[in-house]
């Protein structure tokens, strides 16, 4: 499998396609990301179209076990946050 592209290549291809500045490309990244997060809290999701979705859960307390010594333990209930990928997305990366 290839290595992942990392922030600066994925910033520096952008701005090689739209020709927008690498600056500029990093502060929309960096916009996007905090959008993301403001709408993530208050909304509880936040919608990419085309790529995905990020969605706030609430997960119940459960038991769980010490993987070293196999002593029972209680996970305590939290939140987290999912990024479920667009139908399109994934048809066409798996193709």
């Amino acid at each position: 499998m290839a290595k992942p592209m990392s922030k600066s290549k994925i910033v520096a291809t952008l701005a090689d396609k739209t020709g927008m500045t690498k600056k500029a490309v990093n502060g929309f990244f960096d916009a996007l990301f905090a959008l993301a997060v403001k709408e993530a809290k208050s909304a509880g999701k936040f919608v990419i179209p085309g790529l995905g979705r990020a969605v706030k859960r609430q997960t119940k307390a459960r038991m769980g076990r010490n993987p070293q010594t196999g002593e029972a333990i209680k996970i305590p209930a939290k939140r987290v946050l999912k990024f479920r990928i667009a139908k399109a997305m994934k048809e066409s990366a798996l193709k």
